[in-house]
């Protein structure tokens, strides 16, 4: 499987990119990128900006969508909703043509300091990903009480690592399957 990595989030030690990371080494693909959003300076997005042409950034974060079979994102939730920058993302790719997020399968995840986890935003977060066509994996990795929940080897609980795990590998047979159609 060809994954794609996405972070919603721009912070430099954003634990949810930290996820990521830790989803790519588990997944067995440890050199894949996780997309900067930061190194992409992507505009809000703008019919204005569309009408003149798509940015090439956009551009390029669509390719890259484009050539990946199956999606990770995990981004943070910002006042119980999906993340702005991770929301302009989506509306920028969604002008794209051919559009990338089509029919691709994608777990969503989040990690938060509250004990709500970041749920919330996942849930919002699945709406205009479903609503572009796309697979959202039925079951959302979400971890609260973030500051605590690692270590420098990972997940400091065991159930946590252990429901990680067991997350990702339902994903990637979801992901494997589809893809076989």
């Amino acid at each position: 499987m060809k994954y794609f990595f996405l972070s919603g989030s721009l912070r430099k030690d954003s634990l949810n990119t930290k996820l990521l990371h830790m989803a790519a080494q588990h997944l067995n693909c440890p050199n894949s990128d996780i997309a900067n959003l930061n190194d992409l300076s992507i505009p809000l997005y703008s019919g204005d900006i569309e009408a003149v042409g798509i940015p090439d950034n956009v551009q390029k974060l669509a390719k890259c969508i484009d050539q990946a079979q199956a999606l990770i994102i995990a981004t943070p939730e910002y006042n119980y909703s999906i993340s702005g920058v991770l929301k302009n993302v989506i509306d920028w790719v969604s002008r794209v043509r051919p559009m990338p997020l089509k029919q691709k399968p994608i777990l969503l995840m989040a990690v938060s300091p509250s004990q709500i986890s970041g749920i919330r935003g996942l849930w919002q977060t699945r709406i205009p990903l479903e609503g572009l066509g796309n697979y959202v994996y039925p079951e959302m990795f979400s971890l609260g009480g973030s500051f605590q929940a690692f270590d420098d080897k990972g997940f400091v609980n065991p159930d946590d690592q252990k429901r990680f795990a067991t997350t990702l590998d339902g994903f990637g047979k979801f992901s494997q399957a589809l893809v076989r159609k």
